[in-house]
C-alpha cells in the first residue's frame, strides 16, 4: 500500500510554527514517495473551535505551498463512527462503563495519584449485573473506559527506534465522556483507520499518546500505522517555543516580509539535516532530499536571526521583475512621494537601485525602506552617522563635499570613472579615500553603512546625487554655526 500521511490541526488557534513544521515534514515525505497527504481538521472541541481558525489554518498552509490531496475532512463529521467503535469495544468486553463521580476521582487524584489508575476498573468490576442495570435504569451518568491489557506496548519509531511503554503505567482511558462525546485518542484512532493512514508523523509531545492509540487499534482489529515522532522546537532560550519568543502564527511571517519558500526552507532544517553543510534549498530540492532517516532526535532551536538571514538568501534569488513588483506595491501603500518618483524613474533605473540593495535585504520590506533615499528629495540624517562622520570636524567634511561636488559635475557617471575621480581627489587633498567616502555616504543616504558608494552614486543618478551633496553642505554649515 502506498504511503498515506496526515496533518490534523485543531482549530482552537492559528497554524503555529510547530504545527507548520509537522505539516511540512508530512508533505515532503508524501511528495518524495508519491504518497497521499491528508488534511483533517480535529474540531470535536466545539466550544473552542471556530470557522475563523479553520480558515487561518488553510490560508497558512496555502501560503507555505502545502497542498493536500484529500480533505479537509472534519473530525466532527465522524462522531457517529467514533461512538460506534466505543460501543463495539464495550460489547466485546474490551471496555466498561465507569459510574465513578468526577468529585471522587478528583479526591483520589489529590490523596493517592497511583490509586486513580486502578480505581475505576475495580469499582466497575465490583458492580453486579443487577446493580449496573439498576444504575442504567436510574439514568446514572457514566463514561466508557478502555480496558488497558496487561503487558508492554512496543513499537519501532521511525525517528527514535524501538520504544517501550509498560501498560501498567497507562490509566484505563476514557473513550466516551458522560455526555457521550468521544475523547481525543478514540477519535484519532477511528479517523486514522477510516482514512487508511499508515504513517503518523507528529511532534514528540504526542509520544505518550502512542501506546494508547496502538492498543486501541489492536483492540479494534485495525492495521497499526507506523509512528514517527519529530523533535520539539525550542526558543533561543532553550524553552518550548511560545508567543514570548515572537510571532508563532505562520500568517504573521507573511506580513513581516518573509517569503514562503524561505520559511519552508527554515522549517525543514528545524529537526532535519540534508547530511551536508548546505542550507539553502528550493521546495523541489527539499522534496528530493528529505528522508526520515535524517530527522534528528533532539530538539531544534528556532533562531529568528537565522530565519531573516535565510530569507535574505531567498530574496537574492528572486527574479528582478518580482522584486520590483513588491517594491512598487510597498511604496504605493506607505510612501506616496517615493512611489511617484519610482513611477517617473522607470523600470530600468529602479531595477538598478533594487539590485544594489538586495545583498543587504533580510525581509522584503527592507527593499522599499532602503529604496526611499534614492527616490525622495529629502532624507533624514541618522544621528550616529552624523556624529561619527560629520560632527567631529564639520569644516573638513564640508570642504570634502564641496570638492566632490565640483569634481563630480565633470565626471562621466559610471562606477569606474567616479571611483577614479574620488581617489584622485583624495590624493590631491592628501587624505585617504575613506575621508571623502564617509561624509559623502552620510550626505547621500543619511547612513553610516550602505552598498558600495560608487554603486550608490550611479543608482541615484547625477542630478539627485549632486542635490544631496549640496544639501549635506547646508547641514554641515549649520553644525559649524552650532559649534561656534
Amino acid at each position: 500500500m502506498s504511503l498515506r500521511v496526515r496533518f490534523a490541526p485543531s482549530p482552537t488557534g492559528y497554524l503555529h510554527v510547530g504545527g507548520a513544521r509537522t505539516a511540512l515534514f508530512n508533505w515532503l515525505l508524501a511528495r518524495r514517495e508519491g504518497g497521499t497527504f491528508v488534511l483533517r481538521i480535529e474540531d470535536t472541541d466545539r466550544e473552542r473551535s471556530s470557522p475563523a481558525m479553520v480558515e487561518a489554518i488553510l490560508e497558512g498552509m496555502a501560503w507555505l505551498g502545502l497542498d493536500w490531496d484529500e480533505g479537509p475532512w472534519h473530525q466532527a463529521e465522524g462522531v457517529g463512527r467514533h461512538r460506534a467503535d466505543a460501543l463495539r469495544l464495550l460489547d466485546e468486553g474490551k471496555a466498561y462503563r465507569d459510574f465513578t463521580r468526577p468529585e471522587e476521582l478528583a479526591r483520589l487524584r489529590e490523596e493517592d495519584p497511583d490509586r486513580v489508575i486502578a480505581y475505576p476498573r475495580e469499582a466497575a468490576d465490583a458492580l453486579s449485573e443487577e446493580e449496573e442495570a439498576r444504575l442504567l435504569e436510574a439514568g446514572a451518568p457514566f463514561a466508557i473506559r478502555f480496558r488497558v491489557p496487561p503487558g508492554e506496548t512496543v513499537w519501532v519509531d521511525r525517528v527514535h527506534g524501538e520504544t517501550r511503554f509498560p501498560n501498567g503505567s497507562i490509566e484505563d482511558l476514557v473513550l466516551l465522556r458522560t455526555d457521550g462525546t468521544p475523547t481525543y485518542n478514540l477519535a484519532v484512532v477511528s479517523d486514522d483507520a477510516a482514512m487508511r493512514i499508515n504513517l503518523v508523523m507528529r511532534g514528540d509531545d504526542h509520544i505518550s499518546n502512542t501506546p494508547k492509540q496502538i492498543l486501541l487499534h489492536e483492540a479494534l482489529g485495525n492495521p497499526v500505522p507506523d509512528f514517527a515522532h519529530v523533535p520539539m522546537i525550542l526558543g533561543p532560550d532553550g524553552k518550548r517555543l511560545s508567543k514570548r519568543h515572537g510571532a508563532t502564527a505562520i500568517g504573521d511571517y507573511a506580513h513581516f516580509g518573509i517569503l514562503p519558500g524561505a520559511m519552508a526552507n527554515f522549517l525543514a532544517l528545524l529537526g532535519w539535516s540534508p547530511g551536508t553543510d548546505e542550507e539553502i534549498f528550493t521546495r523541489e530540492e527539499l522534496v528530493e532530499r528529505f528522508s526520515l532517516e535524517r530527522v534528528h532526535r533532539k530538539s531544534a532551536v528556532f533562531d529568528p536571526r537565522k530565519l531573516e538571514w535565510m530569507n535574505g538568501e531567498h530574496i537574492a534569488r528572486l527574479p528582478i521583475e518580482q522584486l520590483l513588483e513588491h517594491v512598487r506595491a510597498a511604496l504605493e501603500e506607505g510612501y506616496p512621494e517615493a512611489a511617484r518618483a519610482a513611477r517617473e524613474l522607470g523600470s530600468e533605473r529602479l531595477a538598478g537601485v533594487v539590485r544594489i540593495l538586495v545583498p543587504r535585504a533580510r525581509v522584503l520590506d527592507d527593499l522599499a525602506d532602503r529604496a526611499r533615499p534614492f527616490l525622495e528629495r529629502r532624507i533624514a540624517y541618522h544621528p550616529e552617522a552624523v556624529r561619527k562622520h560629520w560632527a567631529k570636524d564639520p569644516a573638513a567634511a564640508a570642504g570634502h563635499l564641496e570638492a566632490l561636488e565640483r569634481t563630480f559635475e565633470e565626471t562621466p557617471w559610471r562606477e569606474d570613472a567616479l571611483e577614479e575621480a574620488l581617489r584622485g581627489l583624495a590624493a590631491e587633498r592628501g587624505v585617504g579615500a575613506g575621508k571623502l567616502i564617509h561624509p559623502l555616504r552620510v550626505a547621500l543616504l543619511g547612513e553610516a553603512v550602505s552598498p558600495g558608494i560608487f554603486e550608490v552614486l550611479v543608482a541615484m543618478g547625477r542630478e539627485l546625487a549632486l542635490a544631496r551633496i549640496r544639501a549635506g553642505r547646508e547641514q554641515l554649515a549649520g553644525l559649524e554655526r552650532d559649534g561656534a
